[in-house]
């Protein structure tokens, strides 16, 4: 713990005597200064979701939720700065979740070194790991270090963070209840392509520290997990091909041992800008038992291994179902018999500023129980986004589920597992101010 703190500030201070010497742009460019108003609105319509294990009750469930970003942009040619308020809840509740979202200073130099600290939004390939899963009003952002080398064919980031309570002035407690999903985290991402072959890779290696969300003493132990993976694409003219693949290691935040993997691959065919056909597999590695945690708990079996992968902080309501019953919710007591996801679809643009989207997902656990199929159900989805004007859309969708027993029973899902969704979504994001301006006299 107090090695991983020492490594971690000794990496960030090295950071800011480096910035001195890193070559500036010789030449200065205007000053420009941007501010932004973003605005979602977004109504849900639900029946048969989600009910308590007590409960008996069955009925239609319709909610608003809204978000609204304040943002403000500068720039130059060796510094950028970013500031974003936002306010996100449901209508009618009282007070909502008022944040600093994003406030964050990035200074870089022309042959291609940059540093950027603050607190940030995250995204990294696909988004399957690191994501801004901005589809969730309260989308989660990052305090960090962020530093690295940019330039047309490489990308190389490193990541650095390191989170304590508040007003804490003796000992490191940082619980998973704060602001920031970790006590703290070290990532190295490395990214190749080039303009001269439509392939791209990626490597990806996190090491996250975790604390319980307990009572604890004044310095509690922190267990580290590792996640180690890659990311390919190939998207040539008329069709693509893309595919990843991470394996978790480490100790969760109970202490358990992890021995975990996802893979997943997607193609798409586009024969012309008017419509593209798409399939897709994911897996995701599951669990046999309810895990008993090594001081106790709820249970059945002690594991010796967690095998249920965790996404972490990817943009889960993008990959596994519109529902979000995946990742983005708990299963019963916790438990994580892991998922497979095979799906087929379709996008059709029958005009520029209108894209259809439709597809039938199949989901199954991962992970074999005794006397109980795999298969959790089969979900159709369907969406239409339109472009109104350059900074209004508007979109709709709705998603059907017809579940099995497992499914019922696993995330207690109600009306004989005949589960439907709609949503109709708002964005406005106009730019209310822009100035530009030089320091010369």
């Amino acid at each position: 713990m107090k090695n991983c703190l020492l490594k971690t500030v000794f990496l960030i201070g090295l950071s800011f005597l480096m910035l001195p010497s890193l070559k500036l742009h010789a030449q200065e460019a205007d000053n420009q200064f941007t501010l932004n108003f973003n605005v979602l609105e977004r109504g849900e319509l639900r029946y048969g979701e989600f009910r308590e294990e007590d409960e008996t009750l069955e009925g239609l469930s319709h909610f608003v939720l809204g978000r609204y970003r304040l943002t403000a942009n500068y720039s130059r040619s060796w510094l950028e700065a970013k500031v974003s308020l936002q306010q996100a809840g449901t209508w009618g509740m009282a007070g909502g979740s008022f944040s600093l979202n994003e406030a964050w200073v990035k200074m870089k130099s022309e042959k291609g070194w940059f540093a950027q600290l603050g607190r940030q939004m995250l995204a990294y390939d696909d988004e399957r790991i690191i994501g801004t899963n901005d589809w969730s009003v309260t989308a989660p952002t990052h305090d960090v270090l962020r530093m690295g080398y940019e330039s047309k064919q490489h990308k190389v980031h490193l990541l650095l963070a390191y989170n304590q309570n508040p007003d804490n002035m003796n000992g490191n407690t940082y619980y998973t209840g704060g602001n920031q999903p970790y006590k703290s985290m070290q990532t190295l991402w490395y990214h190749f392509n080039t303009s001269q072959s439509p392939f791209g890779a990626s490597l990806l290696f996190m090491n996250i520290g975790m604390q319980k969300d307990e009572d604890e003493p004044i310095d509690p132990q922190t267990f580290f997990q590792q996640v180690a993976g890659t990311y390919l694409s190939y998207k040539p003219k008329h069709w693509s091909a893309e595919g990843s693949f991470y394996y978790q290691m480490g100790r969760e935040e109970h202490g358990l041992p992890l021995d975990a993997f996802m893979g997943s691959v997607k193609t798409e065919v586009k024969p012309n800008d008017s419509y593209s056909i798409y399939a897709g597999y994911d897996y995701l590695s599951g669990d046999r038992y309810f895990a008993v945690p090594p001081e106790g708990g709820v249970g059945m079996v002690y594991h010796d291994k967690i095998r249920g992968f965790n996404p972490i902080y990817g943009s889960h309501h993008q990959f596994y179902g519109a529902m979000d019953f995946f990742y983005m919710s708990t299963y019963v007591n916790g438990f994580t018999p892991g998922l497979q996801n095979a799906y087929l679809g379709g996008k059709y643009r029958p005009v520029k500023e209108l894209t259809l989207d439709a597809s039938v997902h199949y989901l199954a656990m991962a992970t074999t129980l005794p006397d109980v199929d795999k298969t959790l159900g089969q979900e159709i989805e369907l969406s239409a986004n339109y472009a109104v004007t350059k900074y209004f859309t508007v979109e709709a969708g709705y998603s059907y589920l017809h579940g099995t027993e497992t499914m019922q029973y696993l995330k207690r899902v109600s009306d004989g597992q005949r589960l439907h969704w709609a949503y109709l979504m708002l964005v406005v994001n106009p730019n209310i101010f822009s100035t530009t301006w030089n320091d010369k006299k």
